[in-house]
């Protein structure tokens, strides 16, 4: 066992890995931070323009690279559900060690999202100030088509290292068409994924999509109504789940119309940006002083 730490690059983790972490920080003292987790076959990178936003409203803000994604170690290979779920509390508490006071939140996109939910329902309300999830990956397997499932299954089971890749199948996941010929262009988005990944992910969505009803933090849902990535019945069935609680007022659902499933960086992006802020205002009195960007 290591201990933990995270220098102004670097996140290491109790076992020894060094996973690189970015950080947007304001140039007054912060009045919050964000904890921000990239998607599928993403990395850190994902969340830079959206920092500069947040980081100018006094937001301190961190991404680091998963592992199996970006720089980290072990590239291509998925770490397990778990592990994932682990890193991330490790270095939410080294955030709180590191800015005592302040008010978390955690932020997810697609994966990002999933492990974000898996994480607050093993983190005590007052340790976390809220959640957002954008575009969460909560397509579990009980909502998949049975063909899909097994052939899935038999791959796993039969060829993991096989890798597949999304070429052809016609699905568009933003309407910025300039980010993503650049996410194309950028030798550390993974273009080329192994089965055993896949198989790791839907796992990772069975159980986000199963604690739908766990979570009592609060808790901010964004999803947009061109998402060609994550089918809509079961976004909207894991939307019904989460707020059939009795924490039904701590949850925030926005529908938006236009955007698609990266809406974090669509072209109307930063309005999503506002409301996340807008959020952030009604869910800690620390935020009240900040200025609108």
């Amino acid at each position: 066992m290591y201990p933990a730490k995270i220098t102004a690059t670097t996140f290491f983790t109790t076992d020894g890995a060094a996973l690189p972490l970015r950080r947007w920080l304001p140039t007054r003292p912060p009045q919050a931070v964000m904890l921000a987790l990239h998607g599928f076959n993403d990395y850190s990178l994902f969340f830079d323009t959206p920092a500069q936003f947040f980081s100018a409203a006094g937001i301190a803000c961190y991404a680091f690279d998963q592992r199996g994604f970006g720089r980290a170690p072990q590239r291509g290979y998925w770490a397990g559900s778990d592990t994932y779920i682990d890193d991330v509390s490790m270095l939410l508490s080294l955030l709180k060690q590191q800015h005592p006071g302040l008010p978390i939140f955690l932020l997810g996109e697609s994966m990002g999202g999933a492990i974000a939910l898996n994480v607050a329902t093993q983190t005590p309300q007052a340790e976390l100030n809220g959640i957002i999830l954008a575009a969460p990956a909560v397509w579990a397997r009980s909502t998949m088509p049975w063909y899909q499932t097994s052939l899935l299954w038999t791959l796993a089971h039969t060829v993991p290292w096989m890798r597949l890749s999304g070429k052809g199948l016609g699905k568009l996941a933003s309407d910025n068409i300039e980010m993503l010929r650049a996410m194309g262009r950028d030798p550390l988005i993974i273009k080329e994924t192994r089965v055993e990944a896949i198989y790791g992910l839907a796992d990772l969505m069975d159980q986000a999509y199963s604690n739908a009803q766990s979570v009592e933090s609060n808790t901010l849902l964004l999803y947009g109504e061109k998402d060609e990535i994550l089918p809509k019945e079961p976004v909207y069935a894991f939307i019904e789940q989460l707020l059939a609680t009795p924490t039904r007022e701590r949850k925030t659902v926005n529908i938006y119309d236009n955007s698609y499933h990266i809406l974090l960086r669509d072209l109307g992006a930063k309005s999503v940006w506002q409301d996340i802020l807008s959020w952030m205002h009604k869910h800690t009195g620390s935020l009240s002083a900040v200025a609108q960007p």
